[in-house]
């Protein structure tokens, strides 16, 4: 679970990578830097992120079997909502109740 902001969407085959600025990460089970490719298996735009828009995005890692293929993947059903004062006030309350 992070906070980011979309910096630029590509659609690369069947899939859409945004390159994402991670602004603030809160429950990390896998190490991020400043700058992430989020990864979403689909070109429709579902979930609809926008240029310059900043999300709190609930992703996972993805691993291939053969272990050449490492990368963050925000599913068709992930979370991802645009970022206001009240996400942050949740963020931090389920923070302190893990």
């Amino acid at each position: 679970v992070f906070q980011g902001r979309i910096l630029a969407r590509r659609l690369v085959g069947q899939e859409t990578r945004y390159e994402v600025e991670v602004k603030t990460p809160y429950r990390r089970l896998f190490p991020l830097v400043s700058r992430e490719y989020l990864w979403v298996p689909n070109v429709c735009g579902c979930p609809p992120l926008r240029d310059g828009g900043e999300y709190l995005l609930m992703a996972r890692r993805h691993v291939n079997h053969e272990h050449t293929l490492n990368r963050i993947l925000l599913q068709d059903n992930g979370y991802a909502r645009p970022w206001t004062p009240r996400e942050a006030r949740l963020v931090r309350e389920a923070a302190r109740h893990c």
